[in-house]
């Protein structure tokens, strides 16, 4: 079996399995080995989102595995135009010309509106730089903090710890709350 570890992989001592990493990038346990590293990701851009990329945006956002919506219909398209340019700002990373994972802030509360990636495109570095696109923008508009909920205990809830982000209460049963001051 290959020990290779990828990029911002650290074996850690009490990984679950002989061959678990925890990605800081990506914020999870991977399984690495022999033909389980991912593909170098040569062909991913990230750029500001259109009203084409709305369609891509909806399919990750219902694909994913966690946060899952009890109500896919809840998020409108008309939901999805307002970050783009009105409420907020929406980045994309594209992938040999494929929407693979998108961000969305919103501007009136400083918050992270929406950061979901693709499920067969997760663990590459993706979601860590939409998220930092959006945060900065957040910034550079005059926010003093940035804010976000997610759902308590899951990979999401262990990414933005990873990313320095200060954990806070939880605002209801399932969801909990992370702060992140402007440097």
């Amino acid at each position: 079996m290959d020990d290779t570890v990828p990029p911002l992989c650290v074996r850690l001592v009490s990984s679950p399995e002989p061959n678990c990493f925890y990605c800081f990038c990506c914020g999870f346990w991977r399984e690495c080995g022999a033909g389980s590293t991912l593909p170098a990701m040569n062909n991913l851009h990230f750029r500001a989102a259109t009203t084409a990329d709305i369609p891509a945006m909806s399919r990750i956002r219902i694909a994913v595995r966690e946060n899952r919506l009890s109500d896919p219909g809840r998020i409108t398209t008309a939901m999805y135009e307002d970050h783009l340019q009105r409420l907020g700002r929406s980045w994309v990373a594209v992938y040999d010309g494929e929407v693979i994972a998108f961000s969305s802030a919103a501007l009136a509360d400083a918050s992270i509106w929406a950061l979901f990636t693709d499920p067969a495109h997760e663990g590459r570095g993706a979601g860590k730089r939409l998220l930092q696109l959006a945060v900065d923008w957040l910034f550079s508009q005059g926010a003093a903090e940035v804010q976000l909920g997610t759902a308590a205990n899951t990979r999401a809830d262990g990414f933005y710890a990873a990313q320095g982000w200060q954990r806070q209460a939880m605002r209801n049963a399932i969801e909990v709350e992370y702060r992140l001051p402007r440097p």
